[in-house]
């Protein structure tokens, strides 16, 4: 009995070991990154000791020794030493080649006076040819150190900028992009001049301004839709000078630990370049792009063949873009009331509202999320109401539609709720509270402000998350900027003590979920990236000190010191 007892023993243990050994074998990790706190973005486990990743996916998310088992002769080690990584960070809402074009132009973003912009384009005169177009953009007026002593409704006027620069035609974007300053030579080729014809004045433009001086001459500043008097005659871009902008921003969003990107508005020749980009394997940011709504024949192309979602998570495109109104530098922002500092004025309904409602209707029938501009409080209802006729029109199509309002800055507050009612995703930029807020109470007075401008904390309450950015180039790309912004609510020199509007502040964990996985939810990726987790995207980035345990006026010493896309290291600072 006993040595049958034993033959059985023998037997089990010889099955067990054979069991063993022909099981599921442990992945092995390409990538084992330890050594600093993680923050996941993921509720089940907030922060961990390693993440193991092979290839361009995330395989183990958790403690050191667990990770152990994952890692090879041949697994790379990222020892964080201390230095911090959360998922890598999404701009919400920008505008990508205008990001690379801005580094081959003349950048006016730090710009302080009126004199500093005259010196630029002087300086640029000295190499450009004659009849060269010299462009720019960034200048803002009301961020001005000092007032120029000619001014028309808060604006600068051309002669100065016409004495340094008589024979280029010289055009400058504001940094809202939604007005543009031009000199003498510029309206010359633009043949723009005083003239009524048959009772039409060429200098009136519907959705648009045209500034004049008392006498009715245009002053160089072309406000929205008139813009286009001049932009028509600005020479094309080249496809070299696009492949070195696209090379730039591609670069710029790996520095600053960008490694996701809504390109808010493109059109048919950008789409066929980014198709051109990641084809020579060059698109090196997972792009989530809307087709421009200005052109209503490159919409109803793609409505008839639906949404592109990429496999490859580099290029998708499944949503609409539509530009609604103006800027609140420019009292472009369309308003209920007007404006506290040009009472005749209500701004620029830029887009009209029976082609919003059009839309809406379009994107449910074929699968396309709508995301509309808007700024001012009138442009956020109108939208509001535009969308809520769609879904009580479509019902069965209205699951899972995520239709988002872009910058959603200024809200009457009774339409505050009405997001999370109608699942509206707002896709603000919090940055755009430290540079505009100063400023914005001359447009909005004081009552309008404190009721509904960067409503952050009201939103996030009623149950509707927020998609973080910059709208770059119309500020800095820098993320860490706009994560300041969004805890402070404080110009970044950090003022006022306090912040505006306190009670509005986010959380840092709302803030770092707004640029992550909040993010990814607002272009339908959350099931991809935004967080670390098993079976996501290896994307990552790293930073210097801990951006979520640092002192309030320490945050904006925080850098991105590492980016790593799809499990590769495409940034390190100092290499």
């Amino acid at each position: 009995m006993r040595l049958r007892n034993s033959f059985y023993l023998s037997a089990i243990l010889a099955v067990l070991f054979i069991t063993a050994c022909s099981g599921p074998k442990k992945e092995e990790a390409t990538l084992l990154i330890y050594g600093g706190p993680i923050y996941t973005v993921d509720t089940t486990q907030a922060t961990v000791e390693a993440v193991a990743t092979k290839d361009d996916k995330i395989i183990f998310v958790g403690s050191l020794a667990e990770a152990e088992q994952y890692k090879t002769d041949q697994t790379q080690l990222i020892d964080l030493k201390g230095k911090t990584m959360t998922p890598g960070l999404i701009e919400g809402h920008g505008h990508f080649m205008g990001l690379g074009y801005n580094e081959l132009s003349l950048d006016l973003i730090n710009t302080t006076s009126y004199q500093q912009i005259i010196d630029a384009v002087a300086e640029k005169v000295k190499t450009a040819e004659p009849g060269e177009w010299i462009t720019g953009r960034g200048w803002h007026q009301s961020k001005w150190d000092s007032i120029p002593e000619d001014t028309v409704l808060g604006f600068q006027t051309h002669d100065r900028l016409s004495e340094v620069s008589p024979d280029n035609p010289v055009y400058l974007r504001h940094a809202s992009g939604h007005a543009g300053f031009a000199n003498a030579k510029a309206m010359e080729i633009a043949g723009l001049r005083v003239l009524a014809r048959e009772g039409i004045d060429q200098l009136e433009i519907k959705g648009g301004e045209v500034i004049r001086d008392a006498l009715g001459r245009p002053t160089g500043v072309f406000n929205e839709r008139a813009q286009t008097l001049i932009t028509k005659h600005i020479p094309a871009n080249t496809p070299e000078t696009d492949t070195k902008a696209f090379e730039l921003a591609v670069a710029a969003c790996h520095r600053h630990g960008i490694t996701g990107f809504h390109d808010a508005g493109i059109g048919r020749e950008t789409i066929a370049f980014y198709e051109n980009m990641k084809t020579e394997d060059k698109m090196k940011v997972r792009m989530y792009a809307m087709l421009t709504g200005w052109d209503k024949e490159l919409l109803n192309e793609w409505y008839e063949k639906g949404p592109m979602v990429d496999p490859d998570h580099e290029l998708t495109i499944r949503s609409v873009k539509l530009n609604c109104d103006g800027a609140l530098g420019s009292r472009g922002a369309w308003l209920l009331e007007p404006y506290s500092d040009r009472p005749d004025h209500y701004g620029h309904e830029t887009l009209p509202m029976e082609f919003v409602a059009e839309s809406a209707i379009n994107g449910l029938k074929h699968g396309f999320q709508i995301c509309s501009h808007a700024i001012g409080d009138r442009a956020n209802r109108e939208i509001l109401d535009r969308y809520e006729a769609a879904f009580v029109k479509l019902p069965e199509l209205t699951e899972n539609h995520r239709y988002r309002i872009e910058h959603a800055q200024h809200l009457h507050p009774e339409d505050i709720p009405r997001f999370a009612e109608l699942g509206v995703i707002p896709a603000m930029q919090a940055v755009h509270l430290s540079s505009d807020r100063p400023w914005a109470i001359d447009r909005l007075g004081e009552k309008r402000i404190v009721e509904g401008a960067y409503m952050w904390q009201a939103l996030l309450q009623s149950g509707i998350p927020i998609v973080n950015g910059t709208d770059v180039p119309v500020e800095p790309l820098n993320p860490i900027a706009s994560f300041y912004a969004s805890v402070s609510r404080k110009t970044l020199k950090g003022l006022p003590e306090g912040g505006y509007e306190p009670e509005q502040k986010m959380t840092r964990e709302q803030a770092l979920r707004s640029y992550t996985l909040d993010a990814a939810y607002g272009a339908f990726e959350e099931n991809i990236k935004g967080s670390i987790e098993p079976g996501k995207l290896a994307d990552f980035t790293i930073y210097n000190q801990d951006l979520m345990e640092v002192p309030e006026d320490a945050l904006l010493d925080t850098e991105v010191v590492m980016t790593i896309f799809g499990g590769q290291v495409v940034f390190e600072k100092g290499e």
